[in-house]
């Protein structure tokens, strides 16, 4: 697989890029409001995984995937490194939320996807064209669709977005809804077979369009594995001995007003109440249990739990009810 030569990926991938970490100046627009996109990245690399079974059976043969580190930028100076090159400007619906990323793809691989999907063997030509063929948009859209799939299951962990890939462009000037001053995160992901030099796949999401999920984006992000055994045991502890108040309901009579106003010491209120009465956790239902005694006190033997609101019948044991009225 030839993506172009090794100088120019080479160039590519050690050109200095600033982080994700941004610290404000005197009369600099701050372009990271985020900080520490933490959950961001730990998504990239969740999706680098996955976009390896989508591209091994487009491009025939296995491949290293990888994320690259975030990266916050100008749309203007993002674009600027594409400058005079053919790129695949492919804007992605973020429903429903209403915004919109988009995925860029380097020329010279929508034209080896696009050989490979027609049965040739993947090669490009020497000179790229200036511009991409209705096939050749086809292809992009097609590979949009393919990505969209494992980027919102990679998304779903966290919010409910769906991707949809829209018409893609050839010029980013083209891109309605982005400005050259809108600051953008990007995200880059590598793909090479063997020893081949690898290209590059960027997912850009606009700043403003994650700032209602900054919480979530800016978490830590930890291990199940990094979790303390002694933490996770004190915190086991703790939640068991939370209380909760447990009441049975014996019974509740129902008087007209005028009765009520007549009551007077020494009058008796009729009540009556089946085998079982309700035992109640709170303002929800337990179960049900049969009223009796236990070692000289009140106590209510439990029949039957609910069990997601079900009426399941379990094994019964005997519990003493410590507010029965």
């Amino acid at each position: 697989m030839v993506n172009g030569t090794a100088t120019e990926t080479i160039e590519r991938r050690e050109r200095p890029r600033a982080t994700a970490e941004h610290a404000a100046s005197l009369g600099v627009a701050n372009l990271n409001p985020f900080g520490d996109l933490h959950t961001l990245q730990h998504l990239s690399a969740r999706l680098a995984r996955a976009l390896r079974g989508v591209f091994e059976p487009v491009l025939r043969r296995n491949l290293r995937t990888w994320a690259e580190p975030l990266v916050v930028q100008r749309f203007a100076d993002y674009s600027a490194e594409r400058d005079g090159l053919l790129t695949a400007w492919l804007p992605m619906a973020m429903a429903p939320t209403g915004a919109r990323a988009f995925v860029m793809f380097d020329g010279g691989f929508v034209i080896e996807t696009l050989d490979l999907f027609f049965g040739g063997t993947g090669d490009r030509p020497r000179t790229l064209p200036g511009e991409f063929t209705p096939a050749a948009e086809a292809m992009i859209v097609r590979l949009g669709r393919m990505i969209a799939t494992p980027l919102t299951v990679a998304w779903s962990t966290m919010e409910r977005i769906e991707f949809q890939p829209g018409a893609p462009e050839g010029s980013p000037a083209m891109l309605q809804g982005f400005d050259g001053d809108d600051a953008m995160i990007v995200t880059r992901f590598g793909l090479a077979a063997g020893d081949a030099e690898p290209i590059f796949i960027d997912i850009v999401y606009p700043v403003a369009a994650l700032k209602p999920f900054a919480p979530t984006l800016t978490g830590k992000v930890m291990s199940r594995s990094s979790v303390e055994p002694k933490w996770r045991s004190g915190l086991t502890r703790a939640a068991m001995n939370v209380r909760f108040p447990v009441r049975s309901v014996l019974a509740e009579p129902v008087i007209s007003l005028a009765a009520l106003m007549e009551l007077k010491v020494g009058d008796v209120v009729p009540v009556s109440f089946g085998q079982d009465v309700p035992v109640m956790v709170g303002r929800d239902r337990l179960g049900l249990g049969t009223v009796g005694t236990s070692n000289g006190k009140a106590a209510i033997r439990i029949t039957k739990l609910n069990r997601d609101g079900d009426d399941e019948t379990h094994p019964t044991y005997d519990a003493y009810e410590e507010d029965a009225r």
